[in-house]
């Protein structure tokens, strides 16, 4: 492996190097330049250490995407202490649950997640910091309230007369495989994995990003975050290496709905764009479909003579619905519609998909959309090296294995998953089934793990919401499908009960109608069941009685 170099390091040197650019906007709000960044990074580097905040601390972050979450983060890493970003989506309790699983000694909450969690419920926390101003929400320490107090008073004191970037000198780890975050796959006991990402990988992300679109991405230009930083696919390539980039990240602090986002773009042009497939193809369909779904059109787009120049125009107008300045247009998280990539492909458009996993942080596989091959995720990413495990993987689906400086340490206090996922000789086991072609292509042919992606890049467990759902009023057994975007649950009623109790079909129809009303007032907005669909006969099981998942699955396409 080659002699890897501290990340800290050279978020330090990007400070420096861009100290007057901007650095993080809130969309339509504030500008933060590099040696902004620098100074809040200081005063929370002066908070942590006269409250007492070791190295080695978790430090856990929950708010929206924003400048000052951004800015936590930065500070945490910086300091020598361990991040730990959470979900803002998540229910109450989930977060308490990663909080106290954590160890975490600090929470920075963001202005929503303050409204719904409970101090008493996290008993381990010596304070909540308040994201927007960074505020003291709650302390349970004399050292941290007297260091918040007087935290203007003690940078003035090491800074009497300025603060430049001479001044700028941060935690350098001590060796790759030291542990920088813990990203949380999900928010319920019982089902969360704690990720731990090694500085090595955030670092190998981030390098990787540099091979493939360092001559293309320059200190200065723009990009949009619209993916949960919370989450490795964002917070990797919408911020660490645009952040490394000296690139002005620009968040949208709001739900990132289709007509915010197409504003964004518009508004902010950005050189490279990170998206999930939904987000993406709503783009498509909303507003480009409609003005070339019609006869003349079809007409224009069949006659051979003008075909060619009719799809020039039509690239033109979608490069322009993302912005007119991107180099490329990255999807990733989950297929991307078969209908909307033949397009995409056809009109000759600057995208590509790509594939990855929060244990390696996250990418695996990736091609430049000028080679990208139409139907793939790619090939092995730079570092990494990617296996199919089939007699034959050009025909016979396997299972995807990767090894490489981005695969996890393991999981945080799960040595019995870790074992299962990574094994001795360190390739991480993905579950996922694929094909790869002689040119070293990946298929994905279907998710052995039953996750499911949100309109914004969440992970979504239907396990979690059956084990939830299974729980209500006359339910036997659930599966829980996505159709489209949204969330179906497939019920099997407990038919013996309903005829003990004298209940018609109407009964157990108004029944199920609660028990979603009940169901999504204990889950994530994100995880929404949009409806109960009741089924009459028992789910097809294995010999282990467990339901044969994919037989419920809608169609498709890859």
């Amino acid at each position: 492996m080659e002699q890897i170099p501290s990340f800290n390091a050279l978020i330090e040197k990007s400070i420096i190097d861009n100290w007057d650019l901007d650095a993080l906007t809130d969309y339509k709000g504030k500008t933060l330049q590099y040696h902004d960044v620098a100074r809040k990074i200081e005063k929370l580097h002066i908070l942590f250490e006269n409250s007492g905040v070791q190295k080695g601390d978790k430090i856990a972050l929950c708010g929206r995407n924003s400048s000052h979450w951004a800015v936590a983060f930065l500070a945490t890493l910086t300091y020598g202490a361990i991040a730990v970003p959470i979900l803002h989506e998540f229910t109450a309790d989930q977060i308490h649950n990663i909080v106290n699983h954590s160890d975490a000694k600090l929470l920075f909450s963001g202005d929503v997640v303050s409204t719904v969690i409970d101090a008493t419920k996290m008993p381990s926390l010596e304070g909540i910091i308040y994201i927007p101003d960074y505020s003291l929400l709650v302390s349970r320490t004399y050292k941290l309230t007297y260091a918040r107090e007087h935290l203007n008073e003690m940078f003035g004191q090491k800074y009497p007369k300025y603060f430049r970037q001479e001044h700028v000198s941060y935690y350098k780890e001590k060796n790759p495989d030291e542990l920088a975050l813990i990203n949380y796959t999900s928010g319920t006991t019982g089902f969360s994995k704690g990720v731990m990402i090694p500085y090595r990988a955030i670092w190998s992300n981030a390098d990787f990003a540099q091979h493939v679109l360092g001559k293309i991405i320059k200190p200065g230009d723009h990009v949009i975050s619209m993916l949960p930083m919370a989450h490795m696919y964002g917070m990797s390539f919408e911020f660490t290496y645009e952040f490394l980039s000296g690139c002005h990240i620009y968040y949208l602090t709001r739900v990132p709905s289709p007509a915010i986002i197409a504003q964004a773009l518009a508004d902010v042009k950005p050189r490279i764009i990170i998206a999930v497939p939904l987000i993406i193809e709503k783009i498509i369909r909303k507003r480009v479909f409609p003005k070339i779904q019609n006869n003349r059109m079809r007409l224009l787009l069949n006659m051979p003579v003008i075909n060619k120049k009719v799809r020039e125009k039509i690239c033109e107008q979608v490069y322009e619905a993302f912005g007119g300045n991107a180099y490329e247009v990255i999807i990733g998280g989950a297929a991307l519609n078969q209908e909307v990539e033949a397009f995409l492909k056809r009109i000759d458009f600057p995208y590509t998909v790509g594939y990855g996993a929060t244990e390696c942080a996250p990418i695996i596989c990736y091609r430049d959309w000028k080679t990208f091959v139409q139907g793939s995720c790619g090939q092995a990413a730079y570092h990494q090296e990617v296996k199919v495990l089939s007699s034959d993987p050009t025909t016979i689906p396997g299972e995807i294995i990767t090894k490489g400086p981005n695969v996890m340490l393991g999981y945080y206090k799960n040595d019995e998953a870790t074992e299962e996922t990574l094994d001795k000789d360190g390739w991480y086991h993905t579950g996922d089934l694929g094909l790869m072609d002689y040119d070293g292509n990946v298929f994905i042919k279907g998710r052995s793990k039953n996750m499911l992606l949100g309109s914004n890049g969440q992970n979504i467990y239907p396990e979690e919401i059956e084990d939830k759902l299974n729980s209500l009023a006359m339910v036997s057994e659930s599966v829980v499908i996505q159709e489209d975007e949204k969330l179906v649950a497939l019920v099997y009623p407990d038919y013996d009960e309903a005829k003990t109790l004298g209940l018609t079909n109407n009964d157990i129809v108004s029944i199920m109608e609660q028990n979603k009303l009940q169901l999504n007032e204990i889950i994530p907005n994100y995880a929404k069941v949009s409806e109960i669909r009741i089924r009459e006969d028992e789910f097809e099981k294995t010999p282990k009685k467990s339901i044969k998942r994919f037989l419920y699955q809608p169609k498709m396409l890859f």
